[in-house]
């Protein structure tokens, strides 16, 4: 059995350093640094569901999984309305916020060479994600949750 340090793939904290909502009425693009300052990352979130703000910190996960034990998730889905009621186990996204589902589909070399950016899409609203490649080596062309939290 995996542990939960397996199916994390990524888990930062970035602060909001530029909001851009001119484009489409619930959904604002963020622009985060991480607390080092080492990686960049570029967020598409539905402000409607989870309102942010400039200067505001969100603690970001990737995760392969949202068990707690680290198994696959096998289609089951985490929109489970029912599963607390009917005593259902506890996952990842009990502890956070705002939780996505969608795959890593593309990755480019940084232009230092030191870094590299990998892309994500959440059902059209995207992430980007830029820095050293000891922090990003996890990630794979793979279906990930992005989990969030204030």
């Amino acid at each position: 059995m995996a542990s939960t340090g397996d199916t994390q793939l990524f888990d930062e904290s970035f602060t909001i350093t530029n909001v851009d909502d001119s484009k489409y009425d619930r959904v604002a693009r963020f622009a985060a640094t991480s607390a080092d300052s080492q990686t960049v990352m570029t967020l598409d979130i539905n402000t409607e569901l989870y309102p942010c703000q400039l200067g505001e910190t969100l603690h970001c996960v990737l995760a392969s999984s949202l068990s707690l034990d680290g198994t696959k998730d096998e289609g089951k889905g985490w929109r489970d309305v029912g599963r607390n009621v009917n005593g259902g186990e506890p996952t990842l996204a009990d502890m956070f916020d705002y939780v996505c589902h969608g795959k890593i589909y593309k990755f480019e070399d940084g232009e230092d060479g030191q870094t590299i950016k990998a892309y994500i899409s959440f059902g059209g609203l995207l992430m980007a994600l830029e820095g050293p490649y000891k922090k990003l080596t996890p990630l794979r062309v793979d279906y990930v949750y992005l989990l969030i939290k204030k």
